[in-house]
């Protein structure tokens, strides 16, 4: 009776194994169906990507910089064309 129990666990043990290991599979190929159909869901609803966003803000901000330096710049000059007397003016 021994051999018998130890055969019909053995045979639980590795029923139990085999279905941990089929639904892991399932699992997989849930998850591989579930990914794509997302990606297919985000590029018909073309919806940018990580690297895209990135380098747009990048030149946003760099974009942002060079017109807070030419404001500046614009406002030294208006600054020192008020400075300059009206009735005298440079140049030909």
């Amino acid at each position: 009776m021994v051999s018998t129990s130890n055969r019909i666990l053995d045979d639980i043990a590795r029923l139990a194994t085999d279905a941990a290991g089929a639904a892991q599979g399932v699992r997989r190929e849930v998850e591989t169906v579930i990914k794509t159909q997302i990606e297919r869901l985000l590029r018909d609803l073309d919806v940018v990507t990580r690297e895209e966003f990135e380098a747009v803000r990048e030149m946003a901000l760099l974009a942002r910089e060079e017109n807070d330096r030419l404001a500046a710049r614009l406002a030294a000059l208006e600054a020192g064309s008020e400075a300059k007397p009206e009735g005298k003016t440079t140049g030909p």
